[in-house]
Formats: C-alpha cells, structure tokens, sequence
C-alpha cells in the first residue's frame, strides 16, 4: 500500500505537465480511433499487457507543491480501472515518497473499461463473424478496417449483399440499375461506392476489375454497361425524314451519314440557327464533348469542318479535333473575323497556355496573340456574338 505524501510546505505556484489519467486515456483513445485494438482482436493476436509512463512529481515537487502533488495522485487513486505502479522519489534528506510511476492495462476488456467502447466492440466482432462465414475475403479487410466498419454499421449487411451480389450474378452487359438487393437502388451506390469499391476490390478476380478507373467510376471500374454517349445533329437542307436527331455515339460510328460536309458547332442556338446548306449536317459539339467525335471514323473521309469559340479554349477544342481528324478545317476563327467584331469582345474566364500541335499557321500566330495578351487581356470572342450574315457567307464558302 503506498505511502502518504508527507506533510511539507506548499508554494503558490505549482509546475504544469504531470500526466492526469485524462492524458492517459486520450493516447489510447487516438490508438482506437487510427483501429488498432480491433485490428488485433479480429487479428487474433493475444493481448500482451501495456506500460503508460507517466510523469509526476519531483522529490522537489513534493516539498514545494505538496497540495498539488497530492491532489494529483489521488486522481491516480480514482483511475480504478488501470492498473497503478508505484515509484518512490525523494530520500533522507527530503523524506522518500510512494507516486504512480506507470500504469498497466493487463487485458483487452480492462481496455474496453477504460475506452467505453463495449458496444463497439461488440458491433464490430459480430459483424465480423457473420461476415467471416459468407465472404471471407472481405473479413480479411475489415480486420484492416476496423473503424471504417464501424462508420457503417447501419448499412453493413447490405454492403455485403451487394458485393457478393455484383460478385456471383453481374454481367457486363447489365446497368447498376439491375443490382436485386432488396433495399439497394442506384443512390445507394452511388452514396456508398467508396467502400463498395474496397470490398469488391478484395472479393472480385483481378480480371473483373479496371484497375485504370477511380472507384468514383464505379461502372466502369466493374464493368458495369455505362450510359451511352450521344450525338446531336440537324440535316441542312430540305428532304424526307427526321431534321434532327439525337443517336448513340456506338450506332452512329457504324451507320455514316448521307451528307457530304460536316460542321461542329459549341454554341447550341449557334446549332439551332445554323444557316441551310445543300449536302450539309451540323453537329452539336457540346464544348469539349467534341471528343465522342472520335469513334466516328468516317467523318475523316467527310468535308469536316470545325467552328468554335475565339479564345484559347476554343483553339484548344479545334486541336482535339485534329488529333483525330487530320484534314478538319476550321470556319470563323481567324484574325479578321475577331477585329471585325472588336466591339462584341468579353473576358475569357480560365485561360489555358498549353502547347496545339495541330494549329495551323495563321491559327497557331492568332492563338499566341491570346495567349500573351497582344489584343487585351484574356479576349473572346463567342460564337453567338458574330453577326449572322458572316456566319452564312462562311456557311457558303466551307460547303
């Protein structure tokens, strides 16, 4: 049994930094919440008991600040559910004195005492068992995660259900729509595909899996059928059938269109607006949506021609094109058509400076000029901002 303190004189000051049980429990605390404890439980791993040092009062301290020395190892003396060990300080010439020294926690369910984490860890262990017996694969991450289970232990079973669902009954030719898990829709992958993505990374074949897509992909990541890209487009001149559609990218790269020029537009009423033109089709380009273009193969055997905003992104969409159709031209994006209409000019938000290749000589002299700010500082020049009659004259001379 220790000894009391000995009765000394106490100063007024009282020096700050001796370990109160609170310091104790917030170390474990922090080991808990990074899911340590239960990785070793689930683990198996035995528990071998834990040493606290702690640092207490001096022998000086003990002469000086007795009040507080002693108020402070009888905080250790409420500590009931850790285990003191007692050092001595002081000797003959300042009377030996018994204070805690370390603290031990012997067993895991002392720890769970201290923690009051019982519930917790009774959540995660039979969690584990169950899901231990259906999908042992993905009992091996849990015991990795621990907390991460934890965070959704409300939505635990349907996690499981989904993931051996996708595992034994998906196909690729099916939407995430068509997961059958009662209680599971597309929000609720969509709301849980982080985690989803780590069980199935354990539990799928390596050739189920593209490694090259994010989890935030989610249907390609698992080779779910994904929503199909469409193309919008009108026939310019006057004939039987539909003026305008909107197909499948994948349907129309195999089905090429009658007409022999092709323009791509950005601006939507720029589409709508587009004046007639014999053999001719307009394209809405969408911005950089220009690149579900590519699949179309046979647009490189078409008078393609590319018309977009004057600015820098704009020259940088034209650029895409090109990669993918060599012979494409471009249409209202020159030197003379921007000073023509200097008084339409606006600010180009997010600027870009990267290196087109494709550009054109004129084009690339124009580009640099935006770049550097020859003109002004970040100018544009929109599509719907050019006068009408300038669009139909060049409507006539790319046809």
């Amino acid at each position: 049994m220790p000894s009391a303190l000995r009765p000394v004189r106490a100063t007024d000051m009282a020096p700050t930094g001796w370990t109160v049980p609170a310091d104790v429990v917030g170390k474990l605390r922090r080991r808990w919440e990074r899911g340590e404890f239960l990785s070793q439980l689930a683990g198996g791993t035995p528990w071998e008991p834990l040493s606290i040092g702690l640092r207490g009062p001096t022998a000086r301290d003990t002469s000086e600040h007795l009040d507080q020395a002693r108020a402070w190892v009888e905080q250790w003396q409420r500590a009931h559910h850790l285990r003191v060990e007692w050092r001595t300080v002081g000797g003959r010439i300042s009377g030996a004195n018994e204070i805690p020294g370390k603290v031990w926690v012997d067993t895991y369910a002392q720890l769970w005492s201290v923690l009051a984490v019982h519930k917790d860890v009774l959540t995660f262990t039979t969690l584990l068992k169950v899901t231990r017996h259906r999908a042992p694969a993905i009992a091996d991450w849990m015991a990795a995660k621990p907390m991460e289970v934890l965070k959704h232990q409300g939505e635990w079973a349907r996690l499981v259900d989904t993931a051996l669902w996708i595992e034994s009954s998906a196909r690729p030719d099916i939407y995430l729509r068509q997961i059958d898990v009662p209680g599971v829709d597309t929000k609720f992958i969509e709301r849980f595909r982080t985690i989803l993505a780590a069980l199935l990374d354990r539990l799928l074949p390596r050739d189920r899996v593209d490694l090259s897509r994010p989890p935030s992909d989610f249907a390609g990541r698992y080779r779910f059928r994904e929503k199909p890209a469409y193309v919008r487009f009108r026939r310019l001149s006057d004939g039987p059938g539909f003026s305008e559609l909107a197909v499948r990218v994948s349907e129309l790269a195999t089905t090429p269109l009658v007409e022999h020029t092709v323009f791509v537009v950005e601006n939507e009423i720029t589409y709508l607006a587009f004046p007639p033109a014999e053999g001719a089709v307009v394209i809405f380009g969408e911005g950089y949506a220009a690149s579900r273009l590519q699949p179309l193969k046979w647009l490189a055997h078409k008078n393609l021609v590319y018309w977009g905003d004057i600015d820098t992104h704009g020259f940088a969409i034209l650029n895409r094109v090109r990669r993918t159709f060599e012979g494409a031209k471009s249409m209202l994006m020159d030197r003379a058509t921007l000073l023509a209409h200097d008084g339409q000019w606006v600010d180009e938000p997010n600027p870009t400076s990267e290196h087109l290749e494709t550009l054109l000589p004129d084009e690339a002299s124009l580009y640099t000029d935006l770049v550097e700010g020859v003109l002004g500082s970040s100018v544009r020049l929109e599509q719907e901002r050019i006068s009408y009659a300038a669009i139909q004259q060049a409507t006539q001379r790319h046809h």
